[in-house]
């Protein structure tokens, strides 16, 4: 195995001329000639890239917030006589990178440091934070909190209220180096002014009257680790001017004397104020502000991320019925457009107590329809338009019937079957004059159902078998029979 530091070279499609064959005395070289970017391997010491378009692919752009630090190297064409500012501009969005010409000479390594590298986060462990990045926006905030992660800058989080700072706060801490010292949260506004320089920064035996024995402080707590100062813009001015100092010298000094004490923590602060005008208002310290933003993290809203709304909600249903020790309960696809179309004031802590409601006050239901949903709209005066407004969410192909799109567990007064569903009018029509092939006619019947228990409980088995009144393993069987496709064997959802 080579003991050269390694350089990946991703060309972008651009013909190379051999000249990685010329760096090889310095380098292990990988080359990536697809025109499709890709990211560099995690063991790279230096990654290169051919930048021979007016700016680079958007998708490259968000790969170097994965790549936790990696030197990047630009190379422009040798031919290029000049680059232009608007050229530069561009290919700097991707972050602290060097410029260079593909010659003889290869690239010395060192160009800066590299961070410790932190892996991208999967969707599952996104969904795992309570993250979803389907969107552009909170695509952008998880490549931002990868790249924080990767290195022990403090970061400042902005957000309206219930948008999930804290949930980006422990993100970044159980991403980084520090993933194993403790992870401290101090809600800033829930102390009085009068407690919060004490419940900071510690304070000696006899410094006030009630101090009866040394306490350490919350960033001493936070040692080795995370602290996550939320509401920071509601810190007293007194408050403010130790904290700065901690920022800068990365020590404490408690309250009734004693010496400073150093302390290596992350600090990720958070504030759903505007903070820069607070500063212009007076009411924040400038020079603070500026210890705080350096990496400045704006967590979109709710009602600006829709799409987002039926994983964040499917995700709730599942935490919180497990919370109750509820058996876990589906969501009728025709929830979806609902949430999807309400308001959200309080953004995603909302979300996560409506659905927490509905798990806890559904009894026995094992799917949960928009009846289950319509205290949202009591506070809505437009509601009822809203409702009206929304389209039935299909079960199945547009010429499926219409009953087969009817919500089960209805709570009418009608004959209930014993799985739980209530007979549609018109579900079965007369026998034809020249008669019917009745085995057929059933087993079309039940493989529209098996489908429908399938659509309404996402794909878990044992939901729709339950549904269905029938045991898993006959559901099973019943699908093999109908050829239905299992497209995940191992059925995690169970």
């Amino acid at each position: 195995m080579s003991n050269l530091p390694r350089l990946h070279w991703s060309t972008l499609g651009e013909p190379t001329q051999g000249i990685e064959n010329r760096w090889m005395t310095a380098w292990d070289i990988t080359v990536d000639h697809n025109p499709t970017p890709a990211l560099s391997p995690r063991d790279a010491d230096l990654w290169v890239i051919s930048a021979s378009t007016p700016e680079p692919p958007r998708a490259l752009v968000r790969m170097t917030g994965e790549a936790a630090g990696l030197p990047i190297l630009l190379l422009c064409r040798r031919d290029a006589k000049s680059i232009p500012l608007d050229f530069l501009l561009a290919w700097s969005a991707m972050g602290s990178v060097r410029w260079g010409v593909p010659g003889e000479v290869p690239p010395q390594p060192g160009l800066r440091p590299s961070s410790i590298a932190v892996p991208p986060m999967t969707a599952s462990q996104a969904l795992g934070f309570g993250l979803v990045g389907i969107g552009n926006a909170m695509q952008d905030v998880l490549a931002k909190a990868r790249a924080a992660a990767g290195t022990r800058a403090t970061v400042l989080l902005s957000g309206e209220s219930g948008t999930g700072k804290e949930v980006v706060a422990k993100a970044i801490h159980r991403m980084g180096a520090a993933s194993d010292g403790p992870f401290v949260a101090v809600h800033c506004g829930a102390i009085p002014e009068s407690l919060i320089e004490s419940e900071l920064f510690g304070y000696t035996k006899g410094a006030f009257t009630d101090a009866r024995k040394d306490t350490p402080g919350k960033f001493r707590e936070a040692h080795g680790g995370t602290i996550f100062l939320d509401e920071v813009a509601t810190m007293p001015v007194s408050a403010q001017v130790r904290l700065l100092r901690v920022l800068q010298e990365r020590e404490v000094q408690p309250l009734g004397g004693g010496g400073p004490v150093k302390v290596d923590v992350r600090v990720v602060a958070a504030t759903n104020q505007d903070l820069w005008k607070k500063v212009q208002d007076g009411g924040f310290r400038e020079d603070l502000f500026y210890r705080l933003d350096v990496v400045s993290i704006a967590l979109p809203p709710l009602r600006d991320r829709r799409e987002e709304v039926p994983y964040l909600a499917q995700h709730f249903l599942n935490r919180k019925a497990k919370e109750h020790g509820i058996y876990p309960k589906a969501l009728h696809p025709s929830v979806d457009p609902l949430l999807m179309a309400l308001p959200w004031p309080g953004n995603v802590r909302q979300l996560e107590n409506s659905i927490e409601r509905a798990v806890v006050l559904s009894g026995k239901k094992p799917v949960l329809t928009r009846e289950d949903f319509t205290f949202l709209l009591e506070r809505l005066p437009e509601g009822e338009s809203l409702v009206s407004s929304i389209p039935p969410a299909p079960l199945f192909s547009d010429d499926a019937p219409d009953d087969d799109r009817a919500p089960v567990q209805d709570s009418g007064n009608a004959p209930m079957q014993p799985s739980g569903t209530r007979l549609g009018a018109g579900q079965f029509s007369d026998l034809p004059a020249d008669g019917m092939d009745l085995p057929y006619a059933v087993a079309e019947m039940e493989k529209k159902y098996l489908l429908q228990a399938l659509s309404i409980t996402r794909g878990n088995k044992k939901r729709a078998a339950d549904l269905l009144n029938l045991k898993r393993t006959t559901l099973i069987e019943k699908l093999k029979r109908h050829d239905i496709q299992d497209d995940d064997p191992a059925d995690g959802g169970d």
